[in-house]
């Protein structure tokens, strides 16, 4: 049986620059994925390393939301958002993870986009590719995070498995900072799929509270 590998031979750490953004300049660092040669980004702002809880965003790669602007999911308001909030508290990490479409790659994400055209949710979809509703692995957070020396996180999500993942890689999620933005015409059946099917919480803490009967 093969050795599983320590989490700092994951990964090498790389390069880095100085990346001006709409909302602040951020310090932009490259990754590179041994087994796989991908090349994973983190974006770092102000001082991370006095031990505190960092803001943080685990971002998976969206082409479609992050650059070409779809309004087929949330992917790319929440990379901005997740950027501004960072810029506004002047300090905090955003992991940039190369796993496309939940883990299955560009080109079979739209081969999902088709299926879901033809009347699939997101997770049928998936499923009828033959990948599982959620492919991803965020096993590359732990080095990402460790040469910054981060270990503890205010976790933007609305994904409690994503906080799971942290937890189990040994991150400790101090906080969940929501990110809900742009529910739209477009996205609403997606976003509600994401709740129902995935666990994940769209509702603000007061609509969560108001559902419960306790307002």
């Amino acid at each position: 049986m093969p050795s599983i590998p320590h989490p700092e031979e994951l990964l090498d750490y790389t390069t880095s620059c100085l990346l001006p953004t709409p909302w602040a300049q951020f310090t932009l660092h490259a990754f590179v994925e041994h087994s796989t040669g991908k090349e994973h980004l983190a974006m770092t702002l102000g001082d991370i390393h006095d031990g505190e809880p960092v803001l943080a965003r685990v971002h998976s790669e969206c082409l479609t939301g992050d650059v070409l602007f779809s309004q087929r999911c949330d992917c790319g308001a929440q990379l901005e958002g997740a950027l501004k909030k960072i810029a506004d508290e002047g300090r905090g990490i955003l992991l940039y993870l190369r796993q496309e479409g939940r883990g299955i790659g560009l080109v079979n994400k739209i081969r999902a986009y088709r299926l879901q055209e033809a009347g699939a949710d997101t997770v049928e979809a998936n499923l009828q590719l033959g990948f599982h509703a959620d492919a991803r692995n965020y096993e590359l957070c732990k080095p990402m995070l460790a040469q910054f020396g981060i270990k503890a996180l205010k976790l933007m999500t609305n994904n409690p498995r994503k906080i799971d993942a942290m937890e189990k890689l040994g991150v400790t999620v101090s906080e969940r900072v929501p990110l809900l933005v742009n529910r739209n015409a477009f996205n609403n059946g997606y976003l509600n799929t994401k709740e129902k099917k995935l666990g994940h919480m769209m509702q603000t803490p007061v609509e969560a509270v108001a559902e419960d009967g306790q307002l």
